[in-house]
């Protein structure tokens, strides 16, 4: 997740697929790749869109917050994303807004897929 944020190729290939009409799908702290990703238009991928991810209270509990560096649910909030996560931390949890399927946890990796299948009609 450190350099997920700045990486150009990973934001290219996001953006290609998402534009093409793909899925773009991440689990925990892959949302961190998102975070940066603007679109043709100059628009961030994630700014209107609804999606979750490792949230900063689970960063303070796993006594990570000084080390990380960034709080990535709050860029993803500044660059416009609706960031939701379940009510208790560490818990799996999905969001799925259009062609963009994100889960809150490593637990959350199969609910994850299965709803990326099924918007790609394999499920």
């Amino acid at each position: 997740m450190f350099d997920f944020t700045d990486d150009e190729d990973l934001q290219r290939l996001t953006r290609d697929i998402y534009e093409q009409g793909g899925v773009v799908s991440s689990v925990c702290h892959g949302y961190c790749g998102l975070l940066n990703t603007k679109l043709s238009d100059g628009n961030y991928l994630i700014s209107g869109k609804t999606i979750s991810g490792f949230s900063w209270l689970e960063e303070i509990i796993a006594g990570v917050k000084n080390k990380v560096p960034y709080n990535a649910e709050d860029l993803a909030k500044k660059h416009g994303a609706n960031f939701k996560k379940s009510i208790l931390p560490f818990k799996g949890y999905v969001e799925i807004d259009g062609r963009l399927v994100t889960g809150k946890k490593p637990n959350s990796a199969h609910k994850t897929a299965v709803a990326t299948m099924k918007i790609l009609g394999k499920h």
